[in-house]
């Protein structure tokens, strides 16, 4: 599972980088709509949606980041030959996990006790 964990890993940055830009044109596009309403969410109707739309891809933008960030530690991990050990027990991280969830720290008996 560790061979072919470089290319998942990879192929998962690909697919996130994408989603990011796509989430980021979203995003200034919910701006520049904002800019053609009335600036006070609080009064007009279309405000508390466009406000609710910026959170919410937000929110979306900030998660994708994070996933980069995780991708960039398990690629860090395959470098420095952890990857697929489990950080808290030390023991292999089953392959199903690793398949499932490129990115896991953790083994799935560590993960269901945090």
């Amino acid at each position: 599972m560790v061979e072919g964990a470089r290319s998942r890993l990879e192929a998962d940055r690909a697919v996130t980088l994408a989603r990011l830009a796509s989430l980021t044109g979203d995003y200034e596009a919910v701006i520049a709509a904002s800019r053609d309403t009335n600036a006070d969410d609080e009064h007009d109707p279309e405000g508390a949606t466009i406000a609710y739309e910026r959170s919410q891809v937000g929110a979306l933008i900030a998660q994708t980041r994070l996933h980069l960030d995780e991708i960039a530690a398990a690629l860090g991990r395959v470098e420095s030959g952890d990857y697929g050990v489990c950080e808290t027990c030390g023991q292999p991280i089953a392959d199903g996990r690793l398949e499932a969830r490129p990115v896991a720290r953790t083994c799935i008996r560590c993960a269901a006790r945090q």
